[in-house]
């Protein structure tokens, strides 16, 4: 057979996988080698060539379409390469969730000469960084100095004397702020100047970088961008016990900075490319927003009131030395504990006035008598987003460019808040109907240790109110609100085909609808019951779908919202409305979702 006559062959490029490949290649053995291949058979040499290269061509489309798929964001699927096009955008991984909340400390504190109240000399502060424990093992972190000697505290009389019923002791209650998670260093040794120096850091469940100094003392500041030369250090308040304001915020320009981003193996910390401090040199204002030179005339500039300094090395890179680097890891599950779990105290820093003059055996008394409990739930956002989830919030973060101006902007700084400050579950931005202002209602839930709805506990929503501050508009007024639970179920009826097992096909049935409800509800958002026949509808096993119903799940272990399914359902029946502060959940899907079989 001539050559010409074989270049006629039509090639099917559609067929990219090994069934398609493998036919193609027998068709033109047979066609075209029929006296060379003339045993084909699946025992055969010929066709042990044959799949050997249909299997090479099955793996190079593979591959190929791998790589294009994960070169483009709408396509991508791996984790990693969803964060490195989110970066692309603007947008920054949080890491790990962190859950914060409120403990109550108790102290015994021996009495003054008098009685009447304790001997304050022996009054300590217990401070910041102080390690707690849950039962189940569960760490936290005290964030704040606590003053046993503030006079909000509560004190009363702990101890008496058994013959005169006089105070010996006496015990003072006070309150602070915990986050989940332990500090830990990590010492690494950098040599000679390098441009835009990174460094990769292998730690599990990172969740924030704390500090990093390098062996001459000099701090590097963690900064969103390496052209970003101003921070916010906090200093402490001297006037802290009249206006009971811990830290003052003041502003800080910095030649010394670094920017943070999550990796697979953990975070990876970059420098910028300056190599001595006169890379950095503060400008007056009127010269960072007009360049003036040997030209008669100007241009348009803009002038950046963060931006003081003339840098064009983005910071200084630390060079022969080593960088000691202090972090908090958060618990590798769940951070989220009950009422009075939180009651061990692992490493307690007391510290007071004068120690020098204090009786030791009272000091070790007093640390010893420390004791903690949470009064109320500690919970946050306890899983990771999915990656489609991380798409919705990139897709947000590019439009946003750092304001606040629509109702999705609002939503996606919300997820946003670094999770050292918290996280929430579900955020809904809605603009208040009955205020006369720009006010907004900005919605939020959390979930507790089993992933269940829960509202959210107050020092999320203040770490959530302080974070969004600094993107509103300046007439925007924001309420943070909890959204309220409503606990559904569903019950279906359904017709299999004939032979097909009842059993089987029940528990497939349920095993479906649970699934479709597996990521949970968008506060706001109406549970389509259209979906449920649809998918139901996929199984081959069932011929029909007789029946599905919604109801409204209540009692001690639901939310004791009464949700009038009848009244909320849609005209045709189709979908179940849900208020605008509201979020549908079904919280116990192996008993919440039921079926039966006709």
């Amino acid at each position: 057979m001539s050559k010409d006559h074989k270049k006629s062959l039509p090639i099917n490029y559609t067929n990219r996988e090994f069934s398609g490949i493998r036919e193609d290649l027998l068709e033109m053995a047979e066609r075209f080698y029929p006296d060379t291949f003339q045993d084909l058979s699946e025992a055969s040499f010929g066709a042990m060539v044959i799949d050997a290269v249909a299997y090479v061509g099955d793996q190079l489309s593979f591959h190929l379409d791998y790589n294009i798929n994960e070169s483009f964001l709408d396509t991508s699927y791996q984790l990693g390469n969803v964060l490195r096009h989110g970066r692309a955008l603007g947008y920054k991984d949080p890491g790990r969730p962190s859950t914060y909340g409120t403990v109550a400390i108790y102290l015994s504190v021996p009495a003054n000469s008098t009685g009447m109240g304790p001997d304050s000399s022996y009054i300590p502060i217990l401070n910041r960084g102080t390690s707690l424990q849950s039962a189940s093992g569960l760490k936290f972190v005290l964030t704040e100095n606590i003053d046993f000697a503030n006079p909000k505290n509560e004190v009363v009389v702990f101890r008496v004397n058994a013959s005169t019923g006089a105070p010996t002791h006496y015990g003072i209650k006070a309150y602070g702020s915990v986050v989940s998670g332990d500090f830990s260093q990590k010492t690494v040794t950098v040599g000679p100047y390098e441009r835009f120096r990174r460094i990769s850091l292998a730690i599990d469940n990172l969740s924030e970088i704390i500090s990093v100094f390098d062996s001459e003392g000099n701090e590097y500041f963690e900064v969103d961008y390496l052209s970003q030369d101003m921070v916010f250090k906090e200093l402490k308040n001297k006037n802290y016990q009249n206006d009971n304001v811990p830290s003052i915020m003041k502003p800080y320009l910095v030649s010394r900075k670094f920017v943070s981003e999550r990796t697979a193996l953990g975070a990876a910390i970059q420098f910028g490319s300056g190599e001595s401090a006169d890379s950095n040199v503060v400008a007056k204002p009127q010269n960072v927003a007009i360049d003036v030179f040997g030209k008669s005339y100007i241009t348009d500039t803009s002038f950046d009131p963060t931006r003081l300094s003339k840098n064009s090395s983005f910071g200084i890179v630390p060079s022969n030395t080593e960088l000691t680097i202090t972090y908090r890891t958060t618990n590798p599950l769940s951070s989220n504990v009950s009422v009075g779990s939180l009651n061990v105290v692992s490493s307690a820093k007391l510290t007071f006035k004068d120690k020098t003059i204090l009786n030791p055996a009272l000091t070790n008394e007093i640390m010893n008598s420390l004791e903690v409990t949470n009064e109320t739930p500690i919970t946050g956002d306890v899983t990771n987003p999915s990656t489609s989830e991380i798409k919705r919030r990139i897709y947000d973060t590019f439009p946003t460019q750092n304001r606040a101006v629509t109702q999705a902007d609002y939503e996606n700084l919300s997820y946003r808040m670094p999770a050292k400050f918290g996280s929430v579950k579900r955020v809904s931005a809605q603009k208040d109907p009955d205020s006369l202002k720009r006010n907004i209602n900005l919605y939020v839930i959390s979930e507790d240790p089993h992933e269940k709805l829960l509202a959210a506990n107050m020092t999320i929503k203040n770490n959530l109110k302080t974070w969004l501050n600094q993107y509103r508009m300046i007439n925007d007024t924001i309420d943070i609100l909890d959204a309220y639970v409503l606990n559904v179920g569903v019950e279906f009826v359904i017709k299999t085909v004939a032979g097909a097992d009842r059993s089987d096909t029940l528990r497939e049935a349920i095993n479906t609808v649970k699934d479709k409800y597996a990521e949970g509800f968008f506060i706001g958002e109406a549970m389509y019951i259209s979906d449920i026949y649809s998918e139901l509808k996929k199984n081959t096993k069932i011929l029909d779908v007789i029946k599905v119903k919604i109801i409204n799940k209540t009692g001690a272990q639901y939310s004791s919202i009464d949700f009038q399914i009848n009244k909320n359902l849609s005209p045709d029946g189709s979908y179940l409305i849900c208020p605008k502060n509201a979020i549908f959940e079904i919280k116990f899907p192996d008993t919440d979702i039921k079926g039966k079989v006709r």
